[in-house]
């Protein structure tokens, strides 16, 4: 029971980052149309960023930026 709601919770987070690519190519068409501000061009300019280096190294952003710990520290 408690494996399937690991992955419900993996299908909602995957939900999520597909909302939020909905959310980035709107807003930078808004912006191209000078509907929103800079910072949304910026916001869009981020978030592409991320899913792009998720999709190249086939790990989610959060797990490439976590910190490793040090051997030492073992």
């Amino acid at each position: 029971m408690q494996g399937g709601n690991v992955d419900m919770n993996q299908e909602n987070v995957e939900t999520l980052k597909n909302v939020a690519d909905g959310v980035a190519a709107v807003t930078a068409i808004g912006t191209l149309m000078q509907l929103l501000p800079a910072v949304a061009a910026l916001f869009t300019i981020v978030w592409t960023g991320m899913r792009i280096t998720e999709m190249i190294a086939g790990k989610p952003f959060a797990e490439l930026i976590r910190r490793k710990k040090d051997a030492s520290d073992e």
